[in-house]
């Protein structure tokens, strides 16, 4: 599959509204990125284009692919035919006469999609009188369309064989009216372009809200016209009650204009229409209506994902209100017979063919559901351990249920990461383990503070002991160095007397000179003492500070990791 909706990844905040609204269940991949955000891509395989995702995004992450700068681009090289949706009255109410006349002003003829759709209403009588089709899902809706061949291709069998209107006006321009020229469409549809590619009838599909973003960045003016005159001179005939199919409900009213008999059920917006689907599927052919008339967008086409307006869903119906009652005022004055049959069906019957007008299907093959053993492991790393874990179902992931979530993990389009009780189980965890440390790190910090109050006593005590050494050797250098003088004053004495024997005076004086040797030593060493004292005395001063200062980050600490836990104990 080509692109169709493109996502932004630098403007995507995880949020998970794409995967919510979206609903097609493998449309959605959503990734964690290296720095711990989450983001959404889209799986294009499986995407069917509803544009429900652009239409909620409130972060600007998600747009989408149309073809209207392309085929503008075109129209100065080749005429183009260009078909104007029934949903142009609506989107654009005062504006669509002036957008049609700008496109006949770049040498464009503009076609009535209501016409096609009154050809696919008159198709489908036609093959149900004939009893041809057996109950049928309606496919006007493109989106459908892709999710049936994409998630129920089961039901192709009774999804209807007759094209959509769009698809029937452009059969009828080439087949019968014999144009060759490429064909535009103009439609609030994104889904529209994959109905172009796949049945390869039409060549262009220009949403209006990327028409409107054209003609403001090119500064086109489109003249307002305020009148509630519906006609306009398409270059090929008006539509009639077709111009209703792009309400809820559409083309149920136009079968049952016709034959009121024709058991008809409808439904439309993506969190209604998609599981209805899925249970019809689920149900008993016995137990379907004749007719399931489905539309993706709630309000029909008339509010699309590209219709770029803000009308309200009460400025459409009563605009559509407006719009049927012209087209029925133009039936009833040309297109009834004496009979009260239907001259435009009449006509049909003459120049047309419903085979021609017949569409074939491109089934895909559904992925399959992982089993129950398959899922196990992936809920036990969601945090999901029991049964009634496993039916949390808060939707914060943007899947309906826990099991949609582990079947989207599964099937590699998400991550444990991305579930909520696996992110509060982490956290707690967490948690846990953070209290735990808290605890050891208080009892670490208990013993610490009682350790330094013990170094601080020691140190104390050590400096206490410097000072009354550093007294002891002070006195010691004093008394040493008074004993040092009296005994050299006895030498020269010795040595000065000459009654004294001379060799007693020698070995005293031998004596002596060690012993002041001795002395000089000693006197030595206590000075050696004091300065070692000073610099122990310095370096205790360093330890006494230090250990304060431990003493001060420790108590803070503490007193900071308690206000903590107590303010917010999850910040752990």
């Amino acid at each position: 599959m080509s692109e169709l909706i493109i996502v932004k990844p630098e403007k995507c905040v995880g949020c998970n509204a794409c995967v919510r609204e979206c609903p097609a269940p493998e449309a959605n991949m959503t990734k964690q990125l290296e720095d711990g955000r989450f983001i959404t891509m889209v799986n294009h395989d499986k995407c069917i284009g509803c544009g429900e995702c652009v239409k909620k995004c409130n972060h600007g992450a998600r747009d989408f692919i149309d073809d209207t700068d392309e085929c503008i681009s075109e129209m100065i090289k080749e005429k183009i035919i260009i078909m104007a949706s029934p949903a142009i009255k609506t989107v654009l109410p005062t504006k669509w006469k002036g957008v049609l006349d700008w496109f006949k002003k770049q040498g464009c003829t503009v076609f009535d999609v209501s016409f096609g759709a009154d050809i696919c209403t008159w198709a489908h009588l036609r093959t149900i009188d004939q009893d041809k089709i057996g109950n049928i899902v309606t496919q006007q809706c493109p989106a459908i369309v892709k999710y049936i061949e994409t998630y129920q291709p089961k039901l192709l069998q009774n999804l209807s064989p007759i094209h959509s209107p769009v698809a029937c006006s452009a059969i009828y321009i080439k087949k019968y009216l014999r144009r060759n020229n490429p064909i535009a469409l103009v439609t609030p549809c994104i889904a529209s372009r994959n109905e172009a590619k796949d049945t390869e009838l039409f060549d262009y599909n220009i949403t209006i809200k990327k028409l409107l973003e054209y003609f403001d960045r090119n500064d086109i003016t489109i003249p307002i016209d305020t009148s509630e005159d519906y006609e306009y001179k398409f270059d090929e005939p008006q539509g009639q009650l077709g111009s209703i199919y792009s309400r809820p409900g559409g083309l149920r009213d136009n079968l049952w204009v016709h034959d009121p008999e024709i058991n008809i059920t409808n439904s439309e917006g993506v969190h209604k229409v998609f599981r209805e689907i899925d249970m019809y599927g689920r149900m008993p052919e016995s137990k379907h209506p004749k007719v399931f008339d489905v539309l993706s967008c709630e309000f029909g086409c008339n509010i699309g994902p590209a219709s770029g307006t803000k009308q309200t869903v009460f400025d459409v119906m009563s605009t559509m209100r407006a719009i049927e009652n012209d087209a029925k005022g133009r039936r009833k004055s040309t297109g009834i017979m004496g009979r009260g049959d239907d001259r435009l069906f009449k006509r049909f019957d003459d120049e047309l063919r419903v085979a021609d007008f017949l569409r074939n299907y491109k089934p895909s093959m559904p992925t399959p559901v992982p089993s129950n053993a398959q899922l196990d492991p992936i809920f036990k790393k969601m945090g999901m351990h029991t049964e009634e874990d496993r039916k949390y179902d808060c939707h914060a992931c943007g899947y309906d249920t826990c099991r949609d979530m582990a079947i989207a993990i599964s099937r590699g389009l998400n991550t444990p990461d991305n579930c909520i009780v696996h992110a509060k189980s982490v956290l707690l965890a967490r948690h846990s383990a953070l209290n735990r440390q808290n605890e050891q790190l208080e009892e670490i910090t208990a013993e610490c503070l009682e350790l330094s109050d013990k170094l601080k006593e020691n140190v104390a005590k050590i400096n206490e002991n410097m000072q009354n050494i550093g007294e002891s050797t002070t006195a010691t250098s004093e008394r040493a160095a008074v004993v040092k003088d009296l005994l050299e004053n006895v030498v020269t004495f010795c040595n000065d007397n000459s009654t004294m024997d001379a060799d007693s005076v020698s070995q005293l004086t031998s004596i002596l000179e060690t012993t002041i040797s001795a002395f000089s030593a000693l006197d030595d060493n206590v000075s050696r003492t004091n300065e070692s004292s000073e610099t122990i005395n310095e370096s205790i001063k360093d330890i006494i500070a230090l250990v304060g200062e431990i003493n001060e980050v420790l108590v803070k600490t503490d007193n900071k990791e308690l206000a903590a836990a107590a303010a917010d104990p999850m910040a752990q």
